[in-house]
């Protein structure tokens, strides 16, 4: 059951995304359905960089719900696909910063979908030159299982 965007004036006016969505500004939309919008940023990490991004307001991916989350995923694998066909890039980041501290500096959930080639202004980003000692590893392991099925136990993400 997909539901129409929830977008206010109230949100328009304190979150540049809702205002886009709401025709309030203006964006170089490349796709969009009933429950997604799709636009080149106004300033790309490369060529071809797009934000995937879900029209009902949502912080980020902690507060999105299972239906939405789909429908994200749905048009994030149809852009990618497009930008495939239309640039060639040899390789392709998808990212979602969630938090000040991840660098998400607008906080409506949004997903990068970054087209990549051998020498691009982006770098290597990862992964790290060292890897996690093996003790670490197991216990960060064994904290992420319980916490997946804390989360599974409270029906995270909601229905």
């Amino acid at each position: 059951m997909t539901m129409e965007p929830e977008v206010t004036n109230a949100s328009a006016s304190i979150c540049d995304f809702c205002s886009i969505i709401a025709g309030e500004s203006a964006a170089e939309v490349i796709y969009e359905t009933a429950s997604t919008i799709s636009f080149l940023p106004l300033n790309p990490a490369t060529y071809g960089h797009t934000l995937v991004v879900p029209k009902n307001h949502v912080r980020d991916i902690w507060e999105i719900n299972l239906e939405a989350a789909n429908e994200l995923m749905a048009a994030t694998l149809q852009v990618a696909h497009g930008i495939r066909l239309a640039l060639k890039p040899e390789g392709l980041n998808l990212i979602n910063s969630s938090g000040a501290v991840a660098t998400q500096t607008i906080f409506h959930l949004h997903i990068h979908l970054v087209p990549r080639w051998e020498n691009d202004r982006v770098g290597k980003i990862w992964p790290p030159d060292r890897p996690l000692p093996e003790a670490v590893r197991e216990e960060l392991a064994e904290g992420m299982r319980e916490g997946i099925e804390t989360a599974r136990r409270s029906r995270l993400p909601s229905q």
